[in-house]
């Protein structure tokens, strides 16, 4: 089944129709999404990052979960699939899928399941409505980025902070020194370096085409995060889709800060899901880059605005700054999600 989740579209496969060999299973999804190849012409991708992913589902045995996601990061143009990251869009989705294909029983309005995120081992749940046993995709929840509105999607996250990295601040300080700037590297949900526009030598507010021919940014940042992969325990992450590298600046809408972000080498159209969630973290530690272009009195009702190339992300947070380190509290968002087609894949031959 191919999904729209939040600003991201992918294939959704349940675990047992994919070869269990993880070897086998990458090269099949090469196939299906027809990479290595910029404009996957002979697959089901969409010649970008966002739109080269995959979901594999099952029904969980854990006791505090009712499906398990795993989401795999599928390159456009190489032969590379990564599970070291974890993808809050498609997640948006993991639920709705598990419904449509019987792996759990609904009655009701609405339903919440619990997700657990393989990828970074927790645990989130999803919340959306339902009708006649199967999920509602229609409504007038509109997200940025996004153009027609759908049904509302509640994500709420459950200890998510150092799921990739061990700790919210991996180095356990909120400000380090990469190649002279200041970052904060981060993992609430998604391990991310934060940094300021200006300490780059852009002003944050380019379009993203722009950004992608800068060749003297994009060597910077690659050197930046070469360097944060190691002192954020992620080791070398050459072939490796994380950390994500966002870059801030002081909002210029309705936000709270404005963002760019690299994926790692293409600047993203908007903003990853859990990505936003970090970012809107470190906007709230004291001192950090975030904090410092971040509007005045932002987050006191618990909600930072990411704005973004396509528009604004708002994340929920709360983080007690009073314990070294910092603490999560708790992260929540909303977002939407749709059934885009359901059949056959025919990949090229192995």
């Amino acid at each position: 089944m191919v999904m729209r989740g939040g600003t991201s579209k992918g294939a959704f496969f349940l675990s047992d129709d994919l070869p269990a060999d993880p070897e086998e299973r990458d090269a099949l999804l090469l196939a299906v999404m027809g990479s290595p190849d910029v404009r996957q012409i002979d697959g089901i991708g969409g010649a970008t990052p966002l739109t080269s992913k995959v979901a594999v589902i099952n029904r969980s045995v854990r006791s505090d979960a009712d499906i398990d996601y795993l989401f795999l990061q599928v390159s456009v143009d190489q032969a590379l699939v990564s599970d070291r990251q974890n993808c809050g869009n498609l997640l948006a989705a993991a639920a709705q899928f598990a419904v449509e294909r019987g792996l759990i029983a609904v009655t009701g309005a609405h339903e919440s399941v619990r997700v657990y995120m393989s990828n970074t081992d927790s645990v989130a749940t999803s919340t959306f409505p339902i009708k006649n046993g199967v999920p509602v995709y229609a409504g007038t929840t509109a997200i940025d980025g996004v153009p027609h509105p759908a049904a509302r999607v509640q994500l709420d996250f459950a200890n998510i902070a150092g799921g990739s990295c061990g700790a919210l601040l991996p180095t356990g300080s909120t400000v380090d020194q990469i190649d002279g700037v200041a970052v904060t590297m981060i993992d609430h949900g998604m391990p991310v370096v934060v940094m300021q526009s200006t300490d780059l030598g852009i002003t944050g507010a380019e379009p993203p085409d722009q950004l992608d021919r800068n060749d003297a940014l994009r060597a910077r940042l690659e050197s930046i995060r070469l360097q944060a992969g190691h002192l954020m325990g992620l080791g070398d992450v050459t072939e490796a889709t994380v950390p994500k590298l966002t870059m801030v600046s002081s909002a210029r809408g309705h936000g709270d800060l404005s963002t760019r972000t690299f994926i790692p080498h293409r600047c993203h159209e908007a903003i990853g899901v859990l990505g936003a969630v970090s970012v809107a973290t470190a906007a709230l530690l004291p001192g950090s880059p975030a904090a410092n272009v971040v509007r005045t009195g932002a987050g006191l009702d618990g909600m930072i605005i990411c704005e973004h190339p396509a528009g604004s992300f708002t994340a929920a947070v709360e983080i007690d700054t009073s314990t070294n380190p910092p603490t999560a509290r708790r992260s929540g968002i909303v977002r939407t999600a749709r059934k885009l087609m359901d059949g056959v894949v025919f990949p090229t031959s192995l």
